[in-house]
């Protein structure tokens, strides 16, 4: 499954997750995760111009 996890698992992640947060939240999570991981996903492969000033420092 997912991570090694099994659903028994899964529903209790998702109970804590509806306790501590709330049902309304929870989509707003979602899509806010959705979209850091796809912006990480095209940053990685497509790297900005932006380098690092460590790196210029050498």
């Amino acid at each position: 499954m997912l991570f090694g996890l099994g659903w028994p698992e899964i529903a209790v992640i998702t109970i804590v997750a509806i306790l501590i947060f709330g049902p309304k939240k929870i989509p707003e999570l979602g899509s806010t995760l959705g979209k850091t991981l796809r912006g990480f996903k095209e940053e990685l492969k497509n790297p900005s111009d932006d380098s690092n000033p460590e790196e210029e420092k050498q």
